[in-house]
Formats: C-alpha cells, sequence, structure tokens
C-alpha cells in the first residue's frame, strides 16, 4: 500500500485552470465513487477550494495509481492528461504526510496562516467518511491534520492576526482605490457604493471586513432574500441592504466596487451583461468565487477594472515576510506530528507477521483443545466446554500481548525489522501472509 496525493493549487495553476477542476458539494459523492471504482484506489479523499484541487489516495501500486488519478482528473476538467501535467504535483509518503499537515495549518495558503483552510480540510474529513470513500489509513491521516491544523494555531502565533481571503480582497480594493487616486497606499473605502453578491462565509467575511476598513454601507444580492437579511442581522452597525439577485443590474449600474462571492458554475457577470447597463460611474469588480463569477473580458470594458483571486498575491505579498518568521514556530511541530504518523504507518508493517503467528498459535490452540475435550468424555455440559475454550483463548492472547505491543510500538524501523526476523527465525513464520 502507498499513499499519494496529487493535486494542483494557486502556486502551480492559473485560475482558468483551477475552476475546471473545482468540484462542488453536491458532486464530491459522485466523484469519489469514480475514482473508488479503479482497483488501484483503495482509499481517497478530495480537497476542493478556490485555491487548490488535491486528491489525497491510499494506492495499491503508485505507478498505476497516480495513472489513475491523473485519468479521473483529465474527465473531471475536460482536458488531456498532457495539459494538466505542467500543473499538477505529486507527493508520495513521508512527502504527501508533511504537505497535507502544512496545508491544514495553512502553512501552504495563499494568505500565510488562514484559518478557513482548516475548516474546509474538516469538510474534507467529513465528506469522506459521510460517502465511506476513506479507511483506517486515511482516515487516521486525515484526523491528525484536523488535529494538527488546531494545535498549529494554539501553540504558535501563527493564528494571530491571521487574514483570510476575503480579507485581501478587501485590502486588494484599497489598494487600487489608492492607486486610482494616485497613492500606492491602502485607503479607507468610505467614498465607494459597495455591493456583495453571495450570502455564505466567504460574503460574512467580506462584510466583517469592510466594516472594518471604514465602509459605509452595503448592498447584499442573494438568490435568497431570507439569507442575506440572516447574514445583515450579525452586523447591526454596517447598514446593509439586501436584495434579491435579480437586482443585480441595477446595483452595477449605481455601484462602485462590487465583490462576487457564489457557488454558480458559469460567470453571471459577463461583458455582454455590462455593456447593456448605462453605468453611472467607473467599476471595479473583485470576484473571489472558483469557478470564476466574472468573466475575463469583463475587465476589457472601459471604465471596468475586474480582478480575481489570482490577483490577491499583490496585497498577500506586502504583509507575507512577517507571517513567515510566524510559520518558522510551527515548522518543528508539524515535523513531530508527521513523524508520530509515519511510525504508526511503520508499525503496519508487522501486521502480516502478527496475523501468521496469530493463526499458527490458533492452529495449536484448537488441535490442542479438541483433543482435551475428547479425553474429557461425553459428560463434559455445554457450559463446561465453553470455559475450556475462553481458557484456551486467553492463553494465547496473553502470550500475543507483549509481542504484538512492542513490535507495534513507536521505535526505529531498524530496530523494528529485527525484532520481526528473530520473530520469524524463532517460530518459521516465512510463508507469505494470507489475503487481508
Amino acid at each position: 500500500m502507498h499513499i499519494a496525493v496529487v493535486g494542483l493549487s494557486h502556486r502551480t495553476a492559473p485560475v482558468e485552470i483551477r475552476e475546471r477542476l473545482s468540484i462542488p458539494e453536491q458532486t464530491m459523492e459522485d466523484s469519489l465513487q469514480r475514482l473508488r471504482a479503479d482497483e488501484q484506489v483503495i482509499e481517497a479523499s478530495i480537497l476542493s477550494t478556490c485555491n487548490r484541487l488535491e486528491i489525497y489516495t491510499l494506492l495499491r501500486h503508485p505507478e498505476q495509481g497516480i495513472t489513475a488519478v491523473g485519468d479521473f482528473l483529465s474527465r473531471q476538467s475536460g482536458l488531456a492528461v498532457e495539459e494538466l501535467r505542467p500543473h499538477l504535483f505529486t507527493y508520495h509518503h513521508e512527502e504527501a504526510v508533511g504537505h497535507l499537515l502544512r496545508v491544514a495549518a495553512g502553512l501552504d495558503s495563499l494568505v500565510l496562516g488562514e484559518g478557513q483552510i482548516l475548516s474546509q480540510v474538516k469538510k474534507m474529513v467529513r465528506l469522506g467518511q459521510e460517502h465511506r470513500s476513506v479507511g483506517p489509513i486515511l482516515n487516521r491521516l486525515l484526523n491528525q491534520a484536523v488535529s494538527t491544523g488546531k494545535r498549529v494555531r494554539t501553540e504558535t502565533n501563527l493564528g494571530t492576526g491571521a487574514v483570510s481571503i476575503s480579507s485581501a480582497a478587501v485590502e486588494l480594493a484599497q489598494l487600487k482605490v489608492g492607486q486610482a487616486r494616485g497613492t500606492d497606499e491602502l485607503v479607507p473605502l468610505d467614498q465607494e457604493q459597495v455591493a456583495v453578491v453571495g450570502a455564505g462565509r466567504m460574503a460574512r467575511l467580506l462584510l466583517q471586513h469592510l466594516q472594518a476598513k471604514g465602509c459605509r454601507g452595503v448592498v447584499v444580492l442573494n438568490r435568497t432574500v431570507a439569507r442575506a437579511e440572516a447574514l445583515a442581522a450579525d452586523f447591526p452597525a454596517l447598514p446593509v441592504q439586501c436584495r434579491p439577485l435579480d437586482d443585480l443590474d441595477h446595483c452595477l449600474s449605481t455601484c462602485s466596487l462590487v465583490f462576487t462571492s457564489t457557488g454558480a458554475e458559469e460567470p453571471i457577470i459577463t461583458a455582454r451583461r455590462l455593456e447593456g447597463l448605462n453605468r453611472r460611474s467607473s467599476l471595479m469588480l473583485i470576484d473571489i468565487g472558483v469557478p470564476r463569477n466574472i468573466s475575463a473580458d469583463a475587465a476589457e470594458l472601459p471604465g471596468v477594472d475586474s480582478f480575481d483571486v489570482d490577483d490577491l498575491q499583490e496585497v498577500v505579498a506586502r504583509n507575507q515576510e512577517a507571517r513567515r518568521e510566524m510559520a518558522a514556530e510551527a515548522e518543528g511541530l508539524l515535523a513531530e506530528e508527521a513523524r508520530l504518523f509515519l511510525e504508526w504507518w511503520d508499525g503496519l508493517e508487522a501486521v502480516p507477521l502478527v496475523n501468521r503467528l496469530r493463526l499458527q498459535l490458533e492452529d495449536i490452540r484448537e488441535q490442542e483443545l479438541q483433543k482435551a475435550l475428547s479425553r474429557m468424555g461425553p459428560d463434559l455440559s455445554a457450559r463446561e466446554r465453553k470455559v475450556v475454550e475462553a481458557l484456551s483463548k486467553g492463553i494465547i492472547n496473553k502470550i500475543l500481548h507483549t509481542p504484538v505491543t512492542r513490535l507495534r510500538a513507536p521505535q526505529p524501523r531498524q530496530q523494528r525489522r529485527a525484532a520481526m526476523g528473530v520473530l520469524q527465525d524463532l517460530f518459521e513464520l516465512h510463508d507469505d501472509p494470507p489475503e487481508a
């Protein structure tokens, strides 16, 4: 068996590639089933966010398994494997474990130390369990990743003042508004007419940061107005108008700054839509949705500036250096957590040998039990037979307890293999292990 991760992220692929591989929650079960349908894939879990698509797997054979995952990604995106390959990364075993821990800790995020990625890893665990695509190996690894992410944020300073994609989007707006006014600084947004399209988690964070940056009022548009109103109720100090998505054209005509973050699979704002409007001012569009909510051609129109998640790098780079120093605190902790998992994994190496030993002792127990029962004669009651059988099983379990515990305990691989060799020689356990 072999642990591997295949994926792409903001570091390896532009948003136009990432959006083609985005897997919404409503289709996750089908995607996991298609992955698991390949005989090479024993366990699988998928992490799909605006900045990454990563597939964590337990494979029978590394090469054939990676090929199977690549074929899945090709079918999912509609791109040939050759087109995808330059954007993909593949990590095996120790590197795969280390990568997952870094992702959960926020060390691989666009915004270093962001907190939202941990909730997305938790969601990956939940979906894998609900759809029965993870087994004991990935279940342990993924849950350890979640606990590691929590530990990093509790025991280090990385979570202190951590920012998110939403806060970076608001800072990008501040920077671009400032540049339009002739200064390369973040300026307050008190003079902007602002709209937010969507009412989910990202929209909530947008409102939180817009309020902190001096915004005087926001229009929230959503398919369900009641959901927008529930969101607005959590921001009593910020004037929020809630409107249906049908009012989008009106907002695009009257607002100067529009953020989008919806689950739409196709762009809801296009150049064609904007061309038909009688806009009163210049318009800045900031799209933090993947797939994108704003089509690429919108930026070609005069008076329209359009940005997507890949454009956030400009503001992220401004405060990344300080956060790197904080990230250094987490590295030792991650190395410790990776070591603990890998020691547990190495302990699995002894399982086939333990099974062979148990089978051998069980055969001996059964033979000697039958001899003893035959000598006791037919007058032995059913209860007495059960007591004798339980006694024989108890003896076997007591004999096995110490060697099994010692073999599975954390220890250098060379030391474990030496102990396994002694056990093999003493009990002549050199046959191939039975199928699990």
